[in-house]
């Protein structure tokens, strides 16, 4: 029998909240942790790319704020700055959807400190952000963590790598020694466990290994072309398909102000979101595509994360996804609720191996295409 949100514990406005977001049914992990983060034991969760893990430590760290004291009761650490960005924005939404008055600052690293230290004066309930930023203003006496009652640590393999984790356990130690922590990622390599043994206090592990399969609805293909000639083979297809609503990813988000001026030149209408765009300019480019206004949103995979549109047909990976589990959270926006999608990859030749593993991933059919004669078919190339 499947478990609802209610059934977990959380509070009415936290549930009428996931439902403005069309979210009404927990996955796995939301359900095996959420309980024991109520209960405010430490939690280590693992499970894929795309499975709701950030809701996961979200939702009950909401229901366990006290949003009357104006002080910081939560902290989350993330690997790179984008992802620290994008949680900012799922506070944000968390927060205007179910009228709790939950405040949070984004604290990242080469960004202007004294506008940071003016924002923190606020006293935010959640600060999400870099070790490295956060520590320094630890240590400048501009945070203080001893009022911290939860800690996040999200990629909880990358934070507590060799590069990062001695910054991570610093701005841990500075907590009190009863706050609760919770440790969150795809991958718990035995490395990362040993590095979070001295830190953790008999926590609860969570794996969930189910496989995540992708909607038999959605049909893949992918084109092969030069990396010097990936965009013109996109432009191509958009003429010829012309799509009702595409999402476009690339992996670099510093990229992807150039590539929509580059669609817009050629007569396409798009839009981007990305991690340096305002919140008016990010809102425009959502409320613009919503409204069919544009048919095509170029993102990448941080910048579209809780990103919920209905009625999306195509999916254009100018990019494969560094991390191939994210194939099937770009997919997963096509073909849902039983509506066709297509998934159109456009790959160098180097890239091919990896389209032969996102079909032994997957268990699905990616099938080499080209065009002529203003229709796509079968290639006559052969697949190497």
């Amino acid at each position: 029998m499947q478990t609802s949100f209610d059934q977990l514990g959380l509070d009415e406005a936290l549930v009428a909240a996931l439902k403005k977001e069309g979210i009404v049914e927990p996955t796995a992990i939301q359900v095996q942790t959420i309980p024991y983060i109520l209960e405010t034991q430490d939690v280590v969760g693992q499970s894929e790319t795309g499975t709701g893990k950030t809701l996961a430590y979200l939702l009950p760290i909401f229901q366990k704020l006290d949003t009357f004291k104006r002080e910081t009761q939560a902290m989350i650490l993330t690997p790179t700055h984008e992802l620290a960005i994008q949680i900012q924005r799922e506070i944000e939404l968390l927060a205007n959807n179910s009228g709790l008055a939950v405040t949070s600052a984004a604290i990242i690293g080469n960004v202007n400190i004294t506008r940071q230290i003016e924002k923190l004066k606020e006293k935010q309930h959640i600060i999400v952000g870099s070790s490295g930023r956060i520590l320094e203003l630890i240590q400048k006496k501009k945070i203080s963590s001893q009022t911290i009652k939860i800690m996040v640590l999200d990629e909880a393999d990358r934070l507590l790598d060799e590069n990062n984790s001695q910054t991570v356990k610093a701005v841990i130690k500075t907590t009190l020694r009863r706050t609760q922590l919770l440790l969150f990622s795809a991958t718990l390599p035995a490395v990362t466990l040993q590095r979070a043994a001295e830190l953790l206090k008999n926590p609860e592990v969570v794996r969930v290994t189910d496989k995540v399969m992708i909607a038999p609805t959605i049909t893949h293909m992918y084109f092969l072309a030069e990396q010097r000639d990936k965009i013109e083979v996109l432009r191509k297809l958009v003429r010829m398909i012309i799509p009702p609503r595409a999402l476009i990813f690339i992996n670099k988000s510093e990229e992807i102000e150039k590539m929509v001026e580059t669609l817009k030149f050629h007569g396409l209408e798009a839009e981007g979101i990305y991690g340096g765009a305002s919140k008016i300019d990010r809102r425009k480019a959502m409320d613009d595509f919503k409204s069919g206004k544009i048919s095509l949103l170029v993102a990448s995979d941080l910048a579209a994360r809780g990103l919920d549109i209905k009625g999306i047909s195509h999916i254009f990976n100018l990019d494969l996804p560094e991390d191939l589990g994210l194939y099937l959270h770009r997919v997963g926006r096509t073909g849902r609720a039983g509506e066709s999608g297509i998934a159109i990859s456009i790959v160098n030749v180097k890239e091919v191996p990896s389209i032969k593993r996102l079909e032994s991933m997957f268990e699905i059919s990616i099938s080499l295409k080209e065009m002529l004669q203003g229709k796509i078919v079968d290639s006559r190339k052969k697949r190497s």
